[in-house]
């Protein structure tokens, strides 16, 4: 069966309009047009749709029943075309991201706040991760873009941009590194720390800026999750080390976070996607947002 949505949309505009010459004119087509497209979906179908004279056209019986469903494949096809030019244009779709906790937790709100305001149709889905973890949900096209720490230099991977991220000393207020405007690691190299897990990028940076020291951490706690390591720094177990926009230091008045001024606690940040994939249009304006938010910090 050979049929095509021009020879539907004829059928449905004579059904609709009871006329050639009115179908024709909404169509932008010619009356010998119109017939022809009429003729050979009759042809496909086997059937005879319309009765028709030089005065009059009325649906046969198997017109009057295919009109309704014909109709709805129009409607349908109508929907997702509109809904696939949306989404080419930005203005809807879904933006998968896999990204590190503490990014998801400090950029990635704004980020996502400035999208919504631009293209407020889009919609996102974030998966927080540790860098393994981002690593191969790219690869494995669960999500459109990864953001993790590090330059990744996998022939699989695009990385679209790149930024710099410096590690603070997180301590109490009253505590006597917390007057110092910045630190350097010899500073707290002898102070006990509440670190994150050794899977994670803030740890991996901090355990090799000690062994250019040639020392060893004191660690007094491993925690997952960065807010855990501020509740620990809060109750007295030690200091900690996390990326300066960590939004758990904006709800803590009692801690301070002091800057390490060492070359060894600045971290890339790399935005990647799969490489040969297209990023979709919503990933486009999620990229731009990402640009725009770093370049103002």
């Amino acid at each position: 069966m050979d049929l095509n949505f021009r020879q539907i949309r004829a059928f449905v505009s004579v059904a609709q309009l009871g006329s050639f010459t009115r179908a024709a004119t909404a169509l932008h087509l010619s009356q010998p047009a119109l017939t022809v497209q009429i003729r050979k979906l009759e042809d496909a179908l086997q059937s005879r749709l319309l009765d028709r004279n030089s005065r009059s056209v009325a649906l046969t019986r198997t017109g009057r029943e295919l009109l309704p469903l014909l109709q709805r494949m129009l409607q349908d096809m109508d929907a997702v075309v509109a809904d696939t030019r949306e989404a080419s244009a930005g203005r809807r779709g879904t933006v998968r991201i896999a990204a590190l906790p503490s990014f998801a937790a400090s950029l990635l709100p704004d980020v996502i706040l400035a999208c919504r305001a631009a293209q407020p149709g889009i919609a996102f889905v974030v998966r927080d991760a540790v860098a393994s973890q981002v690593m191969q949900l790219v690869r494995d096209e669960q999500v459109d873009l990864g953001l993790t720490g590090g330059a990744v230099d996998a022939a699989e991977f695009d990385t679209l941009h790149q930024w710099a991220d410096r590690l603070c000393l997180v301590c109490p207020a009253d505590h006597p590194l917390a007057a110092r405007r910045q630190l350097r690691l010899t500073h707290f190299a002898d102070q006990p720390l509440v670190l994150t897990d050794p899977s994670t990028s803030v740890r991996a940076l901090v355990d090799a800026a000690f062994r250019q020291l040639g020392r060893q951490a004191i660690v007094a706690c491993e925690t997952t999750y960065m807010m855990t390591a501020v509740a620990m720094v809060r109750a007295g177990l030690g200091l900690t080390l996390l990326p300066g926009a960590a939004r758990e230091l904006r709800a803590e008045p009692g801690l301070v976070a002091r800057p390490i001024a060492d070359a060894a606690f600045v971290r890339t940040v790399s935005l990647i996607k799969r490489r040969g994939r297209t990023l979709p249009a919503a990933g486009q304006d999620f990229l731009a947002a990402s640009i725009a938010a770093t370049r103002k910090a």
